[in-house]
């Protein structure tokens, strides 16, 4: 595998069907010159770029106009209006002037906030999540995370410390600029976390003796493990601890009372299990209640309604637990109000999905136009069925599938779900042969089987003995189609599958972007909900404060966007050893950091801007393309190209930790094409850059060794001797594995 093709793929994360600018991006004009990279005329408008930002404090009489596309200024040449003009046009988008937005990782609903709360600014603010939500993970919209009772415990210990440092904060907002965005939290903080924007009953500090007979509305799950399947409404049940439990250490048991064995009935959800395991363990509190009624399905969530009994204690306990008791109590009234919000008969990856939705367009409603946002949010007027069936096959391999293979459990009408999907444009139905192209019809033939190939060989009377391999027989009537002398392959397709149906383009690139604002990688995906939810993966309770939006505006996350559909054709390009298409994506990527303004470059590659922020920028993007670029060409002996793009990239990304890795890859394709007092140069100057450190040191120090021997240098450095030493190898066994 070529160096950096791994990072590649992680970066690019689950391959999208739809891309927005594929048709632009392969007709790209960079592409129509011929295959060699030169960096003559690149240069030159690096050098231009560079003219235009400082021409104005230099006192330059170069012309400088502003693009009607993006707004910016840029140099009156025309190669250099022309160059920049292609690079805006193919985003296809325009620019919005103000953004002023608030990104905050908080899963309640917010109440408006008066001016006398907020301090007036128009820059963006920095959100904070409320000290005392104790349902915040490290996964963004993962409330149910599970985890241990002592993280609630700590929690709440932290919070009373913190609400006081955050008035302190406040007090102190003239001097720090980033304070005076902060919501005053001398109020009830519960306030903004309630569902309903007030303060439940209840909230304001309680004792012990004042919850006693306050009822907390919830319901029974994991009804397939019970003892019990038959229910009765009404039926008395109590709340048993159940420590050992594998899956969740906090989890609750809910039994029967009624008989005098306590048979176990299921168990209650986990997110509130958190709440109320450490006051059952801790304050020594019990809990009883009663069936309010029964479902149609015997492991159906069944609704119940439970009241706190108080256990007698001694004082010197009940004085350690007090103080803990209140945040406790608030939270687990907070975690039932929320729950009311989804209904009983929506599952859990429906009620995950509507989180991830709900919360980026609160987060994040800069980054979507009005249109956008109607789409996204039509999903939850669907049906469940229509819900169910379009995140089943969003998370599958597709693009088409087979109505007569669509059928789940929890779907009671896969037909009409599909029909409410159409109508709301979610999904695409092939249904008319006439109107397919090429591609569906290829696509269409990969659904059938060996056996159905073959007959649609035997029924269109051609050779049935094209080959046994299904891609054989695809390759076969698609070549006969193409040709003309099989025109009725379409219908006849269409015969054998029945009527298709394909995630629509706009669905896929909405809930993509979606995922990607959400998850901040393209690593995870939907299925990082289950793992949460099953217990697997625990992540941990912390309070998130973000001074920075990860997009400003629309336009980066557009062009970020087109940068991710670049590095997908490149992976693909690779798969297929389609050299053209290489050579083309990397010209585009390379044409657009040259293209670039250099303010753009500086601001986003800065030693001072935030590391992490630098990931989620579009030349970041497209420098990993150049870079895996220069791999491909070093494999196929194209040094001088390699070069260029490695001049390139060591010449616009200053603050970059990869600079190591491109000096030494200057140095040795230098070195192949025959320039040795280049590359030892290239080599000794790497050694003068701070960013060059670690193994890419170590390799350039042995460089100059090798070339730097009389007579080009005949001084021996002063690493010669730490470079030369022995390294002693330590082999280190653990669990049958061996380390070196």
């Amino acid at each position: 595998m070529l160096n950096g093709r791994e990072s590649l793929i992680r970066l690019v994360g689950k391959r999208r069907h739809f891309l927005r600018n594929r048709q632009s991006l392969l007709s790209d004009p960079f592409a129509t010159h011929n295959d060699s990279i030169e960096d003559t005329e690149a240069e030159k408008l690096v050098d231009s770029k560079e003219a235009t930002e400082f021409g104005s404090e230099s006192g330059s009489s170069e012309k400088l106009v502003t693009c009607p596309v993006c707004g910016h200024k840029v140099s009156g040449d025309h190669n250099d209006i022309n160059s920049h003009l292609d690079a805006c046009l193919s985003r296809g988008t325009k620019r919005k002037l103000t953004q002023q937005t608030l990104l905050q990782s908080n899963f309640w609903s917010q109440p408006k906030i008066s001016s006398s709360e907020l301090e007036p600014s128009g820059k963006n603010v920095s959100g904070r999540g409320s000290d005392k939500s104790l349902v915040h993970n490290a996964v963004p919209g993962l409330p149910d995370f599970g985890a241990a009772e002592e993280n609630v415990i700590s929690m709440c210990q932290s919070s009373r410390k913190l609400e006081s440092d955050m008035q302190t904060h406040i007090d102190d907002s003239s001097e720090n600029p980033v304070n005076e965005y902060w919501i005053n939290y001398s109020t009830d903080t519960t306030q903004q976390l309630s569902p309903k924007n007030e303060v439940p009953k209840g909230d304001m500090d309680v004792t012990m003796d004042e919850i006693c007979g306050v009822t907390l509305e919830t319901y029974i799950v994991g009804r397939r493990f019970s003892d019990e399947k038959k229910l009765l409404l009404g039926a008395s049940i109590s709340l048993l601890r159940d420590p050992n439990n594998d899956k969740d250490p906090n989890a609750i048991k809910v039994v029967s009372a009624d008989s005098g064995c306590s048979k176990s009935l299921g168990f209650i959800p986990r997110e509130l299990a958190q709440c109320l395991s450490p006051l059952i363990e801790k304050c020594c509190l019990n809990f009883e209640g009663h069936v309010c009624s029964i479902p149609k399905h015997p492991f159906d969530c069944v609704p119940i309604q439970i009241a706190c009994r108080k256990s007698v204690f001694h004082g010197e306990k009940e004085s350690e637990v007090l103080e803990d008791f209140n945040c406790l109590w608030k939270v687990a009234k907070l975690v039932v109000e929320s729950a009311k919000n989804y209904p009983l008969s929506m599952t859990k990856y429906q009620q995950n999905f509507c989180v991830l939705i709900r919360e980026v367009l609160r987060s994040n409603p800069h980054l979507f136009s009005e249109d956008e946002k109607i789409f996204m949010e039509s999903f939850t007027s669907l049906s469940n069925d229509s819900q169910r069936i379009f995140i089943r096959l969003y998370t599958r391999k597709g693009p088409w599938f087979r109505m007569s293979n669509i059928s789940y459990a929890e779907v009671l009408d896969p037909q009409e779900a599909v029909k409410g999907l159409s109508a709301a444009g979610y999904v695409c139905l092939f249904e008319d042969a006439d109107e397919s192209d090429y591609n569906e019809i290829k696509e269409m033939l990969n659904l059938l089987t060996v056996c159905e190939l073959r007959d649609i060989s035997c029924k269109l009377k051609k050779n049935c003995n094209s080959g046994t391999r299904k891609k054989d027989l695809i390759e076969a009537l698609l070549s006969l189609h193409k040709n003309g002398l099989c025109p009725k392959l379409p219908s006849v397709v269409l015969e054998k599958t029945g009527v298709c149906v394909q995630i629509s383009s706009q669905a896929e690139s909405l809930i993509w972007r979606a995922e990607r604002l959400f998850f901040l990688n393209g690593e995870q995906d939907l299925s990082t909900f289950l793992l949460v939810d099953l217990g697997i993966v625990k992540y941990p309770t912390y309070n998130c404060i973000i001074s920075e939006q990860i997009f400003s505006g629309r336009d980066d996350l557009l062009a970020y966007e087109e940068a991710i559909e670049v590095a997908q054709l490149m992976d693909q390009a690779l798969d297929g050893n389609n050299a053209e298409v290489l050579l083309r994506l990397i010209k585009i990527a390379d044409s657009r950091i040259s293209s670039s303004s250099m303010k753009a470059i500086n601001s986003s590659t800065s030693e001072s801007a935030p590391k992490f922020l630098l990931y989620f920028s579009a030349l970041w993007v497209y420098s990993k393309v150049v870079s895996l670029g220069v791999s491909f060409l070093e494999r196929e002996h194209r040094y001088n190209d390699a070069i260029n793009l490695l001049k390139r990239l060591l010449s616009c990304f200053t603050f970059d930790g990869r600079r190591g890795y491109w000096t030494l890859r200057l140095s040795i394709n230098l070195e192949h094409i025959g320039y040795l007092n280049e590359s030892l140069a290239v080599a000794e100057d790497g050694l003068q850059d701070p960013w060059v450190r670690a193994g890419s040191r170590m390799a350039l120090q042995k460089r100059i060794l090798r070339l730097g021997k009389p007579p080009r240098r005949w001084k021996t450095p002063s690493f010669s001797a730490s470079i030369k030493r022995k390294i002693t190898e330590v082999l280190w066994r653990r669990w049958g594995a061996m380390w070196s």
